[in-house]
């Protein structure tokens, strides 16, 4: 199981790279001045909140230094990317295997066939099927969902699907999108032994996004909220 976890840190990190390498850099700042005004619990490892100094970042990443008192970044620089819906941290849900949350994400953007409306709709590019985003992890799959976004824009509308079903993807309320992101959240989290591992080992510690969320980001977005009330689950049942 540890090889499997260097291997997915590793995956994790290249990614990471290859995008950060194409990213605008942001304004160089001291990552260290926060970082030293706030003590750490020393029941946790200490580089998770290692300042990184990166004049590379792109704008969207909150740096493992920048977490408040008793929170910790779920930063794909470490072993808690494993945690990020881009983890390549492959699960079944209702029968069928996806590479990671992310993919199962964006895949509900895509026609479930040839009669669905989406695929009808004249004059739009589906540059992937639905199957292949389903088997992407990371920015790839994160870039599939955003072409398919604007094909519902052009489309002008606002759902997605699953098995057949329509739901807002920007609901006002939680409702059937996000009963399938927990629950595909909870496989995950079951099928992978490292990433149950890695969760539990945040222990008491609010978990936060290590990205720039949209205000009131609907409650399916917000995963770090989904993990936090699956990791209490799991306590309990200890």
């Amino acid at each position: 199981m540890r090889s499997n976890l260097l291997r997915m840190i590793a995956l994790l990190c290249l990614l990471f790279s290859q995008t950060t390498a194409l990213s605008v850099a942001s304004p160089p700042r001291d990552p260290k001045s926060t970082a030293q005004q706030i003590p750490r619990d020393s029941r946790y490892p200490a580089h998770w909140w290692t300042p990184v100094i990166d004049p590379k970042k792109p704008a969207w990443e909150i740096l493992p230094q920048e977490a408040g008192p008793g929170e910790v970044i779920l930063s794909k620089r470490n072993e808690l990317g494993l945690l990020s819906n881009f983890a390549p941290t492959p699960f079944v849900f209702h029968g069928r295997r996806y590479a990671s949350l992310e993919g199962f994400w964006q895949m509900m953007k895509y026609p479930e066939g040839p009669n669905d409306s989406r695929a009808r709709f004249a004059g739009l590019e589906w540059k992937y099927t639905r199957a292949q985003v389903a088997q992407m992890v990371a920015f790839e799959a994160n870039q599939a969902g955003a072409l398919a976004s604007d094909n519902m824009t052009k489309m002008g509308i606002t759902w997605v699907s699953f098995e057949g079903k329509h739901f807002e993807y920007k609901p006002a309320a939680p409702g059937e999108q996000y009963k399938l992101i927990v629950a595909a959240t909870w496989e995950k989290v079951k099928q992978n032994p490292e990433v149950k591992r890695v969760l539990l080992s945040t222990g008491d510690l609010i978990l936060k996004p290590d990205h720039r969320q949209e205000p009131k980001a609907p409650a399916a977005w917000r995963y770090f909220e989904i993990l936090t009330r699956i990791r209490s689950q799991l306590q309990k049942h200890k």
